[in-house]
């Protein structure tokens, strides 16, 4: 599976932006994706994932409520809406696909190229 992640950009606290990854290849259409996010000095982070049917979703604490996960099957396009952003949502996020739902980064194996998130306070 290749994915190429798109959307990021500069926003003031408060804002919305929304995230895109878009996959290609054999096996695209069955694949579990996942955000994980990367803040600067931290380690990556989970961020949400969505089964390949889109019937399931999961989110990490500090996003639920605020973060939305979507998928179109006609597009082959996942997409992370992200509102309220905080400064600490300020990151480099990744999308990435693998074959179980999991939080665990490692399980993940084909991952799109960053997309940079800055949320200004």
């Amino acid at each position: 599976v290749q994915l190429q992640a798109s959307g990021g950009g500069l926003v003031q606290a408060g804002g919305s932006l929304r995230l895109s990854c878009a996959a290609s290849g054999r096996t695209s259409w069955s694949a579990v994706i996942a955000w994980f996010r990367q803040a600067p000095g931290k380690e990556r982070e989970f961020v949400a994932v969505i089964s390949w049917s889109g019937s399931r979703t999961y989110y990490a604490d500090s996003v639920k409520g605020r973060f939305t996960i979507s998928r179109d099957t006609a597009k082959n396009t996942v997409y992370l809406q992200m509102n309220s952003l905080k400064p600490e949502d300020t990151a480099v996020y990744y999308c990435a696909a693998g074959r179980e739902i999991t939080e665990v980064a490692g399980s993940y194996d084909s991952w799109g190229q960053e997309t940079l998130v800055t949320v200004s306070s």
